[in-house]
């Protein structure tokens, strides 16, 4: 049996591999959040054409029209 020393670790290894870690999540982060913004600007304009067309049909309800005539 060989028996062999672990390596020693050191802080600055520590920092470099939660650095690299930290980067990825960091851009994983960013890709995600344009493609949020982009999906949320487009709901938004969705819903804005929907409200307008629904106040724009609900202005057109036939109303009674009652005519006062002298005989």
């Amino acid at each position: 049996m060989s028996t062999t020393e672990p390596e020693k670790i050191s802080a600055d290894d520590l920092k470099a591999k939660i650095q690299s870690f930290q980067d990825g999540i960091q851009g994983q982060v960013a890709d995600k959040r344009n493609t949020l913004v982009t999906v949320g600007g487009g709901a938004i304009v969705v819903l804005l054409i929907l409200f307008f067309v629904m106040g724009k049909r609900s202005g057109k309800k036939k109303t009674t029209l009652v005519e006062i005539r002298r005989v």
